[in-house]
């Protein structure tokens, strides 16, 4: 395999998949691709810099919603988390890239790009996309760490369904968003 970027996030992505953002390396990754180490850094110039081109992979394609009804809103929010479920770790290492502020677009920017084409505040655009974003953050990343807790047979009883927590966190957030001027 080629030493390319795209080469070095997809050998990123299946480690990740494969043992959790704790155990993704440079090391690791360069061991993978039968290259040293220091060849990563020709293509991304520290590990940080790699993680923001594995989140930006991870929501490659992710637009954001073409239309702000309850409908679209929805949807966009649980293709989001859809997308942060299908990668062992994939919300902590999103929300990781987002507090060093290395993701660019984030799912936030998209979604208030959104809003405001709908008419929504421009000033209130960012900071309603950004608690939606952080909902969806925050609600993933504690499924996937409770998933993780009952591999390791350390986790206590289930309680509510995660999945109707989810629906019904994301109704209120469209609800509110609806109340302030979309929808």
């Amino acid at each position: 395999m080629a030493l390319t970027r795209s080469a070095i996030v997809a050998t990123a992505m299946a480690i990740l998949d494969a043992f959790g953002l704790a155990d993704l390396s440079m090391r690791r990754i360069a061991g993978a691709l039968g290259a040293a180490p220091a060849a990563l850094y020709w293509h991304f110039a520290n590990k940080q810099s790699l993680l923001a081109g594995v989140a930006a992979e991870l929501i490659a394609d992710l637009d954001g919603p073409a239309t702000i009804t309850p409908d679209a809103l929805s949807e966009w929010c649980h293709e989001l988390r859809d997308r942060l479920l299908a990668h062992r770790d994939g919300a902590e290492l999103v929300s990781s890239v987002l507090a060093m502020r290395l993701l660019e677009p984030t799912p936030a920017d998209l979604l208030a790009g959104s809003l405001i084409r709908a008419g929504f505040p421009t000033a209130e655009a960012g900071p309603a996309a950004r608690l939606v974003v952080h909902f969806i953050l925050g609600h993933t990343l504690d499924r996937q760490g409770y998933a993780q807790s009952l591999q390791l047979g350390v986790a206590g009883p289930a309680g509510p369904d995660p999945d109707e927590d989810f629906t019904y966190g994301v109704r209120l957030l469209v609800a509110g968003l609806s109340a302030n001027g979309t929808g």
